[in-house]
């Protein structure tokens, strides 16, 4: 293969849009995600459009066993040049009411897994001088959101790991992403225990879709841009959570 992307969580949603817009522009493809099935319809998909190399591989990145796996499949691919870190899930409840075992899997699959193939991906990049890796935060993030206990401080974790760790290898050659993008139009929003009337309670104009995220992050990264916040409304939002005021103001709802 010769540059070669990896990109986890691709068997739809965000994933699949990384994957469409990297084999459009001639990049071979390493497809990650637990849906055979789906992989391999996208993967006939891209080698029919664009003719892109594709590689499958099923893993599920809760189980250490599929993410060694998946380390040894990233040290034996010396083109590779990205690595786009999508794979994730959201639960629906309180702290106390979303059984432990969730928070732990949220852990493996939203730190875990990306401290690790990131590390691998390095490995292969330093020496070539050039690559890139996208961990695909949120904007939930910089918030804290009463409900989303584990998402966000997973979510947080990433925000900060990449952009400390892009400023160790940036004069290197490699840039760090954190791609901290806000609602989108995706599956990740429908699993069975999100009440589907949620995606419906919430305004039409703060629904992004995929492909613009997706613009928005390799336009960054072209840039050697450590963060990316797509839409205007999702930035001034970051901005806000950094400096506390959604707190202050939430507070000051619920004293009302």
């Amino acid at each position: 293969m010769d540059r070669t992307a990896l990109v986890t969580g691709a068997s739809s949603g965000l994933g699949a849009a990384f994957a469409r817009r990297l084999a459009a522009a001639g990049w071979d493809l390493i497809l990650v995600a637990r849906r055979t099935e789906r992989l391999e319809q996208l993967a006939a998909e891209l080698k029919k459009a664009h003719g892109a190399v594709v590689r499958v591989v099923t893993a599920d990145l809760v189980q250490d066993a599929d993410v060694q796996r998946l380390e040894a499949v990233i040290r034996e691919t010396p083109a590779l040049e990205l690595l786009v870190n999508n794979a994730g899930f959201g639960t629906g409840g309180t702290f106390m009411n979303v059984p432990l075992e969730m928070h732990l899997a949220m852990h493996a699959v939203h730190m875990r897994a990306p401290v690790r193939l990131t590390r691998a991906a390095v490995e292969v990049m330093l020496p070539r001088g050039k690559g890139g890796v996208i961990n695909v935060a949120s904007v939930a993030a910089f918030l804290t959101i009463a409900g989303s206990v584990t998402y966000s401080a997973t979510k947080s974790f990433l925000l900060v790991f990449s952009r400390t760790l892009n400023r160790e290898v940036k004069r290197r050659g490699l840039t760090v992403q954190a791609l901290c993008p806000g609602f989108m139009v995706t599956e990740f929003h429908d699993p069975a225990e999100l009440e589907e009337t949620r995606r419906w309670g919430i305004p039409p104009w703060l629904w992004l879709k995929p492909e613009k995220v997706v613009h928005s992050s390799l336009a960054a990264l072209a840039k050697r841009r450590s963060l990316c916040v797509p839409g205007l409304i999702y930035k001034f939002a970051a901005v806000l959570g950094r400096l506390g005021v959604l707190d202050i103001l939430a507070r000051a709802a619920r004293r009302n």
